[in-house]
């Protein structure tokens, strides 16, 4: 495909006026002596060339997105009208609690009900996104042991854990403990055990974990947790799985973010905007950033009153319009929240009983949302990789699913279906795996040059990621 620059044809695609612009009034040394080299074609062209490159994209509308712990479900249009309503998109985050009683009013019902299913005592909405969230969360739990004169300096995350998790408590200054998976993949309780002293502040924890599996003694570190003076915090990455059946609270978490992208559909940010709200227990809501939204039975209002105030974590208050797509989802679901989950993890279930006949599994148990499978021996026998199996997927009309992670699982394919997706678009999935399966056995040469029919073929990944070419040269 030529860029635009290969097509520009001396075509103007809108002229503003036929008259004779007299630019006298700037200044010389303000003036452009040599061409700016801008494209320059019909404004039809200009429409085709990007909708060819729109084309290129694979996006949700186009087939299924398997990526284990991002939960790409489908985002319900009508939220995005809702979201651009004039009245919420020309409101400005600077105009008085007067001006902006229908937004807060929002904001304060979006509290509730998260409070609903997490079974928290207080929630912020500020946080731009779930890795945000959880650095507000470990600076909550630092603020209150300090506040308590108890300094304490280790956070204990699982070999399992999303990365962010080591990487926000350390940006809060604690000490990274990694604690050990068990044969069950959970949390091995008798390595916890030895973790335990009174320099630990808390533990961070995926439920079910990255590998799709509840954590079955949750209850138990919990209690050991607790006696040990310290907090659990919960990675609400994976709440998809568990809505209505069960929440933080009950397996006595104190601190829980959530991912309003992976669980209520909103879009993933890519950088922004995004939101991930951070809901804590009683005693620990006098350490949430400032302000908070507040009902005094007349008034919606922003709190700035709060004791022990981590401060502000974000400009304004939080990305709005996302804050609505995921009110709207909720009111439009209700109690269908459950059947989300419930789905989610019938759907997981289902391919990955579909899929363990040629890929290796790891951890045959039932799973929730997502399970991990193992091209380890595929890697072996034939030489075909995780990798060439994800490129090969790109010429299926599907997105590849998460690849390499969690690490605890070598060549490991993290995949989750979602319950947005209907049963034939996941035979369909399972039907182009074991082709690749079987292309693997027969004919393991051609996956190593996949993909084949994507607008761009194999790559070094590593060079691309670190030195991307994004500048058009002549």
């Amino acid at each position: 495909m030529k860029t635009i620059f290969e097509k520009s044809n001396g075509i103007d695609g809108i002229t503003f006026t036929d008259e004779d612009l007299n630019i006298d009034f700037i200044s010389d040394k303000f003036k452009r002596t040599t061409s700016c080299n801008l494209p320059s074609l019909s404004e039809l062209e200009v429409l085709r060339h990007y909708k060819e490159l729109s084309d290129r994209n694979f996006c949700i509308e186009k087939g299924l997105y398997p990526l284990g712990s991002c939960t790409m479900k489908y985002n319900p249009k009508v939220n995005e009208l809702l979201a651009s309503l004039e009245n919420f998109s020309n409101l400005h985050p600077a105009q008085s609690d007067d001006d902006c009683q229908g937004a807060l009013e929002l904001m304060y019902n979006l509290q509730e009900a998260l409070k609903k299913v997490t079974g928290m005592d207080s929630i912020t909405l500020q946080p731009a996104a779930g890795a945000h969230g959880e650095l507000t969360g470990m600076m909550v739990i630092k603020k209150y042991f300090e506040t308590k004169g108890d300094f304490r300096k280790k956070v204990i995350v699982p070999d399992s854990a999303h990365g962010t998790n080591p990487a926000s408590a350390a940006l809060c200054g604690f000490d990274i403990v990694s604690v050990k998976s068990n044969e069950k993949g959970q949390v091995d309780v008798e390595d916890l055990k030895t973790l335990l002293d009174s320099d630990v502040a808390a533990i961070m924890m995926t439920n079910p974990n990255t590998l799709g599996i509840f954590e079955e003694n949750v209850l138990e570190i919990s209690n050991l947790m607790h006696e040990n003076g310290s907090l659990l915090y919960y990675d609400g990455a994976n709440f998809n799985a568990i809505m209505g059946y069960t929440n933080p609270k009950l397996m006595g978490f104190d601190v829980v973010h959530l991912n309003l992208h992976k669980t209520f559909a909103t879009p993933h940010g890519g950088g922004g905007p995004g939101a991930g709200p951070v809901g804590v227990v009683e005693k620990l809501k006098d350490y949430l950033p400032i302000p908070v939204v507040d009902f005094d039975g007349v008034k919606y209002f922003r709190n700035y009153n709060i004791n022990h105030s981590i401060g502000n974590v974000r400009d304004f208050y939080g990305s709005f319009g996302v804050l609505v797509k995921a009110y709207a989802y909720i009111l439009m679901m209700g109690e269908n929240l459950k059947k989300a989950s419930e789905n989610a993890v019938l759907n997981a279930n289902y391919l990955k009983e579909k899929l363990k006949k040629y890929y290796n599994l790891p951890y045959d148990i039932p799973c929730m949302h997502e399970f991990v499978l193992s091209g380890e021996e595929l890697k072996h026998d034939f030489g075909v990789s995780t990798l060439n199996v994800a490129k090969a997927l790109m010429d299926q009309n599907t997105h590849p699913p998460t690849v390499y992670f969690p690490l605890i699982v070598h060549e490991a394919m993290m995949i989750e279906p979602t319950e947005s997706e209907t049963k034939q678009r996941m035979d369909e999935f399972v039907e182009v795996m074991i082709k690749i399966y079987n292309e693997a056995k027969s004919n393991p040469d051609n996956l190593l040059k996949a993909p084949h029919f994507a607008s761009v073929k194999k790559v070094d990944e590593t060079q691309a990621a670190r030195y991307p070419d994004l500048v058009y040269k002549e």
